[in-house]
C-alpha cells in the first residue's frame, strides 16, 4: 500500500536562487557555532559569514560564499524542548492504562502495520516530510495523523515530529488534550519570530508536536511564504527527526495543501467510507500528479458497501 508510484529522489523542502534564502535539507553544511534558541529574525541581525554548500536540482554542488546564515545544523535541541504530556486519558501517554488498552485493539495494530511500512518506504527513499490529508473535511485526518504519530513514537530511539498544519481548523491540541497556548504561535514560529525551542513541545522522549491555537484564514499564503520553508528546514536540522508528519487541510476544499505539496516527500490520503467517492480520489490524484508521491489511501470508517465503490 505504501509503495510510491514513482521512485522520485528525495526532494529538498526548500530551494532558492538567492543566498539569503538558501536552506537545504541534510545537504546543508554550516558552521558549528550558532543559536537555535533565539528567533531567526534576532539572529539575522547578527549574520554569520560562511560558505554554504547546496546540492542543486541537477545534482551538482553550488557554492554560495559569504551567505548570511541564521542557524547551525550541529546543535541538537531535542532534549531542550519544553515538555508537555498529553492528557491522562490519551493513549499517546507513555505507560498509561489508556495506552495499554489501546494497544490491544485492531485499530492500534492497523496503525502499527502502517507505521512499519511507512518507515521502510521513507528510509529506502531518504524521505522525512510526510503529509496526511483527505479529499474533504470530516474524513479523520487528525485521527489518522495523531495515531500514526503515536505508533511511530513507540519505536525505541526514534524521533517523530507531528505538525498541525490544518491552520483553518487546528485539531491536534484537542485530540491530544494539550494546551496550544503553552508555547509560541504557529504563525510567529513560521515567520521566524519565535525560536524552535519556544514553539515545538516534547510530548514524550520520542514525540514532539507543533500545535495550532486558533484558525488562520490566510493559511495558503503562510504555506507558500519562503519564511515557512526556512523555518521548517531549521526545525529539521535542529531536532533531527526520522519523520515529520503534517496534519493537512482537505485537498479539495482549499488550496492550502496544494500550496504545501512542494515541501513534502510523500502524502497519505485518508478516505471516509461514509462520504468519500471514487471521483474524489481521482481528483486528488490529479492534483498530486507529478508533484508528490501518493504513498497510499487509508480507508477510515470502512463498510462493506463503501469498499465496493473503490
Amino acid at each position: 500500500m505504501l509503495k510510491p508510484r514513482k521512485p522520485d529522489p528525495m526532494k529538498d523542502t526548500f530551494s532558492s536562487s538567492t543566498a539569503s534564502q538558501a536552506v537545504a535539507h541534510s545537504d546543508l553544511m554550516v558552521p558549528s557555532e550558532g543559536n537555535f534558541t533565539r528567533p531567526r529574525r534576532y539572529v539575522q541581525a547578527q549574520p554569520l559569514q560562511a560558505e554554504l554548500v547546496i546540492e542543486n536540482e541537477t545534482g551538482r554542488e553550488a557554492h554560495v560564499a559569504n551567505a548570511a546564515l541564521s542557524t547551525t545544523v550541529q546543535r541538537d535541541l531535542w532534549d531542550l524542548l519544553h515538555e508537555q504530556s498529553p492528557g491522562k486519558d490519551q493513549h499517546m501517554l507513555e505507560g498509561s492504562q489508556a495506552t495499554a488498552d489501546f494497544r490491544a485493539t485492531d485499530v492500534s495494530r492497523a496503525f502499527d502495520v502502517l507505521r512499519t511500512r511507512l518507515r521502510q518506504t521513507a528510509k529506502q527513499n531518504g524521505w522525512v516530510n510526510i503529509g496526511v490529508a483527505s479529499p474533504t473535511a470530516g474524513c479523520g485526518t487528525t485521527f489518522t495523523a495523531t495515531n500514526l504519530a503515536a505508533s511511530l513514537a513507540r519505536v525505541p530511539s526514534s524521533r517523530t515530529v507531528l505538525m498541525d498544519f490544518n491552520m483553518r481548523d487546528p485539531g491536534i491540541a484537542s485530540a491530544l488534550d494539550m494546551d496550544p497556548n503553552a508555547a509560541g504561535s504557529l504563525r510567529d514560529f513560521l515567520a521566524g519570530d519565535v525560536a524552535i525551542s519556544d514553539y515545538i513541545l516534547r510530548a514524550s522522549s520520542t514525540l514532539a508536536v507543533g500545535l495550532g491555537a486558533k484558525p488562520l484564514v490566510d493559511a495558503a499564503e503562510i504555506m507558500q511564504d519562503p519564511d515557512t520553508a526556512i523555518s521548517l528546514a531549521e526545525m529539521r536540522a535542529a531536532l533531527r527527526p526520522d519523520i515529520v508528519l503534517y496534519d493537512l487541510p482537505p485537498l479539495l476544499t482549499y488550496d492550502d495543501t496544494a500550496a504545501f505539496l512542494p515541501q513534502l516527500d510523500g502524502i497519505l490520503l485518508v478516505s471516509d467510507g461514509t462520504q468519500t467517492m471514487a471521483k474524489h480520489l481521482a481528483e486528488c490524484e490529479r492534483v498530486l500528479a507529478d508533484q508528490v508521491p501518493l504513498l497510499g489511501v487509508i480507508l477510515n470508517r470502512a463498510r462493506a458497501s463503501s469498499i465496493e465503490r473503490y
